[in-house]
């Protein structure tokens, strides 16, 4: 059986190295048996490769595919909490923030991106509780932005 890392690479992805973080907080944090790790842009080598709204700027198909890379920028920071994502017994619970025009309602669908992407990584350790959460605007004008809390 391969290891995350090597299923991620399977899918065509590299798990990058950790954003440095924009303020004041750390890229992740263990408490007993869970690490939470802070909200995640879907940074590509230092770069935001889109900005805007979803259901503006931004496709919901593009903003899925950001949100996809906003899981491997959490998976990067929980990595280097915990040295290797073998030790994830469960993703609990993700929580997806999606820049939205006013009249766009698909944050659900935008955020499955990510859900998708950790599904395929973990197996049924991947599936987890989840919020997906329209707001108006997010750091440095990124469509979405990702959290989320691991079980070892």
């Amino acid at each position: 059986m391969s290891t995350p890392e090597e299923r991620i690479a399977e899918l065509g992805f590299e798990l990058p190295e950790v954003v440095p973080p924009l303020a004041s907080y750390v890229p992740a944090v263990r408490v007993g048996s869970l690490v939470h790790t802070s909200g995640q842009l879907p940074f590509v080598k230092g770069e935001l490769p889109v900005t805007g709204k979803v259901g503006a700027e931004v496709t919901p198909e593009r903003a899925a595919e950001m949100a996809a890379l906003c899981a491997l920028n959490a998976l990067a920071a929980l990595r280097s909490e915990i040295g290797e994502l073998s030790r994830v017994t469960r993703i609990v619970k993700v929580v997806g923030y999606v820049a939205s025009a006013p009249d766009f309602y698909g944050q659900p669908q935008v955020i499955n991106g990510a859900s998708d992407l950790l599904g395929r990584v973990f197996g049924d350790a991947g599936r987890h509780a989840r919020a997906a959460v329209g707001v108006t605007s997010l750091p440095m004008n990124t469509p979405v932005e990702l959290d989320l809390v691991a079980c070892l």
